[in-house]
């Protein structure tokens, strides 16, 4: 799917089933991007749901912007995203930073988030939590890379890395992100996120340090769920069936009206 332009932005899309009923838009983390999803987890969904994947802002195919990576203005993308798509309510899924994003969405415009999965969102108070989505970013880069290049895989995996490379140079050299992302501390502790109603499920590698941050979310948000999977932060990469499955069971389609 092309480039899409958006108010504020040019966000690259990808969608999987554009004609079911209903629809799933899921946010990848930071200094990944949308091929978290597209290769395994995206097509056991599609069986069910019309799903949106988009590289955010500054990642991936979507264009390269300086300021912005703050929860609110990632939810006005998000947000600007549904309308230009014709999308009125979604389900949510996100991964790492991309679990704020569908977070922050469900607590600015409740009315147009169904279910809520977050998977590996971490708590921005914490020091370590940028540490924890770059390290485990680049481990994505690293299996991708050696799963997914295509035949000429040596040459693809080099040209991947070096590109990589200079987006990890452009998001912490020229942008805002780090900023950004540390004006965000007090997220968890916004009541907003305590008044949450949407069913949510909390997704979290029984290895991640991530961990307390589930618990943390799982203690304050009236409706949700944890569940620990085999793995680490990376655990979507890791454990892609699991993950899927998961989802899966909790985004089951509603059924139809009968009559």
């Amino acid at each position: 799917m092309p480039v899409i332009s958006l108010p504020n932005v040019r966000l690259h899309v990808q969608e999987l089933n554009p004609e079911g009923a209903e629809t799933l838009i899921m946010v990848h983390g930071m200094f990944s991007n949308l091929a978290v999803y597209y290769f395994n987890i995206a097509p056991m969904l599609a069986k069910h749901f019309r799903v949106v994947l988009f590289d955010m802002k500054g990642h991936g195919m979507s264009e390269k912007v300086q300021t912005g990576y703050d929860l609110t203005s990632m939810t006005n993308d998000l947000r600007d995203l549904m309308d230009a798509l014709g999308i009125e309510k979604a389900h949510l899924a996100g991964y790492s930073y991309g679990g704020l994003v569908a977070l922050k969405m469900a607590t600015r415009f409740p009315e147009r988030v169904g279910k809520l999965a977050i998977i590996e969102g971490p708590d921005p108070s914490e020091q370590e939590t940028l540490t924890i989505i770059d390290t485990y970013s680049k481990e994505f880069l690293i299996h991708y890379i050696e799963n997914f290049a295509d035949t000429t895989r040596l040459l693809a995996g080099k040209r991947q890395l070096e590109k990589n490379h200079r987006m990890y140079e452009f998001l912490f050299n020229e942008t805002s992100i780090r900023s950004d992302m540390e004006g965000e501390k007090a997220f968890f502790n916004d009541p907003a996120v305590a008044a949450i109603e949407h069913e949510t499920l909390l997704i979290y590698g029984e290895e991640s340090n991530c961990v307390p941050s589930g618990r943390t979310l799982a203690s304050r948000i009236s409706n949700a769920t944890l569940v620990l999977a085999p793995g680490d932060h990376n655990v979507p990469v890791q454990q892609p069936e699991v993950i899927g499955k998961e989802l899966e069971r909790f985004f089951e389609p509603s059924p139809l009206p009968v009559g």
